[in-house]
């Protein structure tokens, strides 16, 4: 396959994830301003999706006020936020374009279906009623896409580029949501007060990475506290976007794609590295290290991977 198709089908995916990734941090953001906690600010909620989409400053730039409206606008169709559900939608549709015939004709369907529709869909009509609705309707779209790549695309190398993309940007977005969270995830956080600001960010961190009913199957019978939280969002297998859920399918993935091509590039013994790496830790052992300094180095050898397997594959 050609490096620049590669890279697109990569691309293709990353950005549709990354799209729902965003969706779902300003839903996380809506539900906290409406319900508002006690004795927190009112920016709490907004602040949150904004640091954990690593886009304060620019919406600063754009915006003097902070409140819903403003940062659903920004969030959602800004052409000035790289990370707007708007651009990322765009460079998905623009990536699958480009890739057209290595793809079915259901799964760019479901891309550019999800295009037009949102472009004809007016910024000013989104008032606060509509948001939930139109959250809920980008989540459905990321949904479909995911459905479309996985039921009708053929299990090649295309496919497994495509998966790379999904889960590259899937671990990324956990990993920092952790990071800009993580004072709250710390041992001596587990002792709080019922509706105080640690408990609110808790649930949200678990809402946004659509944890938080699964999070009490896993732990039927604990209390929501921040060690079982960290771990079940890094070390546990069966959360589909744990650090060790995501890096265990690229392990895979690299596995599948090193068997399709006969020859293994580095970036695939990386997947495999630091998939055993996450099979082998224990979350008290994660703590003693430093949780902040666990994090900060995952999300560099996430980085070094992806930077990794565009130079193997000589992405355009």
């Amino acid at each position: 396959m050609l490096g620049r198709t590669a890279s697109s089908l990569f691309w293709m995916s990353r950005y549709h994830e990354r799209a729902q990734n965003v969706t779902r941090l300003l839903e996380v953001a809506y539900r906290g301003a409406i319900m508002f906690h006690s004795g927190q600010d009112h920016g709490t909620h907004l602040t949150f999706a904004l640091a954990n989409c690593s886009c304060e400053d620019t919406y600063k730039q754009k915006y003097e006020e902070l409140n819903i409206r403003n940062v659903s606008q920004f969030m959602l169709f800004s052409k000035d936020n790289p990370t707007s559900v708007r651009n990322c939608l765009e460079l998905a549709r623009n990536n699958a374009r480009a890739v057209r015939t290595s793809i079915t004709a259901e799964l760019w369907e479901a891309i550019n279906t999800t295009w037009i529709e949102f472009i004809e869909t007016s910024p000013q009509s989104i008032t606060a009623e509509r948001l939930p609705d139109f959250l809920a309707w980008v989540n459905q779209r990321a949904h479909l896409f995911r459905g479309a790549l996985l039921n009708t695309v053929l299990r090649n190398d295309g496919y497994y580029f495509s998966q790379m993309g999904n889960f590259v940007e899937r671990v990324d977005n956990t990993a920092r949501i952790l990071h800009t969270q993580y004072s709250s995830l710390l041992p001596d956080s587990d002792i709080v007060e019922d509706g105080g600001l640690e408990r609110y960010q808790w649930t949200a961190i678990l809402r946004a990475l659509s944890g938080r009913r699964s999070y009490r199957f896993a732990y039927p019978h604990a209390q929501l506290k921040a060690f079982n939280i960290a771990e079940f969002l890094i070390l546990r297998l069966e959360m589909p976007r744990s650090l060790a859920h995501c890096y265990d399918w690229l392990a895979d993935t690299a596995e599948d794609l090193a068997e399709f091509y006969g020859s293994r590039e580095p970036s695939l013994d990386m997947a495999v590295d630091i998939s055993r790496e996450l099979s082998e830790k224990q979350m008290r052992e994660i703590y003693q290290e430093g949780l902040y300094e666990f994090l900060e180095n995952f999300i560099g050898k996430n980085n070094l991977f992806a930077h990794q397997l565009s130079e193997d594959y000589n992405f355009a």
